[in-house]
């Protein structure tokens, strides 16, 4: 029996990064359909989000994330350049967003093919993985061709349905929600959330209580 699930993802977030591979590797190894549903981040949703946590959060983020990188051995480095367009100094998030808007609604219309998982993977590896200016030249057009699609379809239809993507991502969101939950990664199978990079052992242990089969 085939299970389905549904990751919620973005791409400007360090842990979707820590989790899209092995959610990937599961997909392919084992008898489970994982859809991805990108989502935009919270600095773009909610651009007062630096503002109103605690002065402590982004240096134990930070941390974390290198050393989960390091434990898992993922290859990490800063984004070059950082998908949000941000002040260093004062934290205030741009109006225009030219890189996250075009990789998530790329995203999507991987997604809208059956291919998201495939491209969140190759593309989240360009801009975490230390692929300085990820965004630009052929780096991306790479990542679609690596996940099974044609990159000229793709930037066509990011181009041509920017809106419609758009609303996509919106619903995507919406469902995040309703499935009680608000951030990423959140897998959700069932109804049921499962939220972080650390949650995917038991998330694959709840599977298999739902008949996923064992290696």
């Amino acid at each position: 029996m085939t299970l389905t699930a549904d990751l919620y993802f973005s791409f400007r977030s360090p842990y979707s990064y820590l989790a899209i591979g092995r959610y990937r590797e599961l997909s392919e190894k084992r008898d489970v359909d994982i859809a991805l549903k990108p989502v935009y981040p919270l600095a773009v949703r909610q651009p007062d989000f630096f503002e109103r946590n605690h002065p402590n959060w982004l240096g134990y983020t930070f941390r974390d994330m290198f050393r989960v990188a390091q434990m898992e051995g993922i290859p990490f480095g800063p984004p070059r350049p950082d998908p949000i367009v941000q002040d260093a100094a004062t934290r205030v998030i741009a109006d225009e967003q030219p890189y996250i808007r075009r990789v998530t609604r790329m995203g999507q219309a991987a997604a809208r093919r059956g291919k998201g998982l495939a491209f969140a993977h190759e593309a989240a590896q360009l801009i975490w993985g230390g692929q300085e200016n990820w965004h630009q030249g052929e780096h991306l057009a790479g990542a679609a061709q690596r996940a099974g699609l044609d990159p000229a379809e793709i930037e066509a239809e990011v181009a041509e349905q920017a809106e419609a993507l758009d609303e996509e991502i919106a619903a995507n969101q919406q469902a995040l929600e309703d499935a009680g939950h608000w951030g990423v990664p959140t897998l959700v199978l069932d109804g049921e959330p499962f939220f972080g990079q650390d949650r995917i052992a038991m998330a694959i242990w709840r599977m298999e209580q739902k008949g996923l089969g064992t290696p």
